[in-house]
């Protein structure tokens, strides 16, 4: 089994004519398999994944894994409510390539979803499931929060191998950490606690901020595994207005506007998302220029 350790970007899906580009899709990745990340994380939230078909989602899959090397990792986010539905997924995804599936905490019922629920749903997927299982732990869109001592147990199960947690927590963060075994990978899920993460024990992240600066979300877990933190705060510092301009303030459509603007395709984001108006575009520039991402 390949080892979960390093930087993730949940790549964004590009459309053209709202229909998936495959093509654009491949100059992305080319581009980013030039850099030091440890490989992809397909139809997460940044993925725009709420709005793909599963058809669209088995041809991303499969296109992502022929345009990634064989040494860097393919994650396909499968996860929804119906423990059958994310099995079938789940498989459908794992012979078309996926090296590990990352599943979303089901919601829809969430004054039910407590360690119980928890336990049933994610031990019954990864009983069944052909590639080893990331749990993915999103407070801000689910509504719901897997604490510590359950991740704690489904970590126990050898086909859970570990979560990205989205939340900014990290005091859960180190919970999730000091309550599972080494071999279990905890990844935080925003470039805005990569320095307080990843120097309390977390493997890497799968973070949105990867998706326009990859090489220097690589940089700040390198300088922290290198000892130094001096060096990795300062990184992370400047990194800061960034991370919340492309997560927090603008979004996906954010995200997508800043990849444009640094050489990616970026594109459209699926209705009923809409494109910045020119007033953010200028605004989310501005902050690339301050930090040093665009001349």
């Amino acid at each position: 089994m390949k080892k979960l350790h390093g930087i993730f970007p949940p790549i964004t899906t590009p459309f053209e004519n709202d229909e998936l580009s495959l093509n654009k899709l491949k100059f992305n990745i080319e581009k980013w398999n030039k850099t030091g990340l440890a490989g992809y994380v397909i139809m997460g939230s940044n993925g725009e994944s709420a709005f793909l078909t599963r058809e669209e989602k088995l041809k991303l899959v499969e296109a992502v894994r022929e345009f990634t090397p064989s040494d860097k990792i393919v994650i396909a986010g499968t996860g929804s409510d119906s423990i059958k539905e994310t099995i079938s997924l789940s498989n459908d995804a794992a012979k078309l390539g996926a090296d590990f599936v990352l599943i979303l905490t089901p919601s829809f019922y969430k004054s039910q979803m407590k360690h119980e629920a928890f336990i049933k749903y994610f031990s019954s997927i990864a009983d069944a499931c052909k590639v080893p299982v990331i749990i993915y732990n999103v407070p801000k869109f689910t509504g719901v929060d897997i604490d510590a001592f359950t991740v704690a147990k489904l970590s126990e199960h050898k086909n859970i191998i570990g979560i990205k947690n989205s939340s900014e927590n990290i005091r859960q963060t180190i919970e999730f950490i000091s309550n599972t075994d080494e071999s279990f990978s905890v990844l935080v899920g925003t470039a805005s606690v990569l320095f307080p993460g990843i120097s309390a024990g977390a493997k890497g992240g799968i973070v949105a901020l990867a998706n326009i600066a990859p090489n220097q979300c690589v940089q700040i877990q390198k300088l922290i595994e290198e000892k130094k933190l001096n060096e990795a705060i300062e990184l992370q510092k400047k990194l800061i207005p960034v991370n919340s301009a492309v997560t927090t303030k603008y979004g996906v459509p954010g995200l997508k506007a800043a990849m444009d603007m640094l050489g990616y395709f970026g594109g459209e984001p699926r209705a009923p998302l809409s494109q910045l108006n020119d007033a953010d575009k200028k605004h989310l520039e501005q902050i690339l220029i301050n930090a040093q991402l665009l001349s």
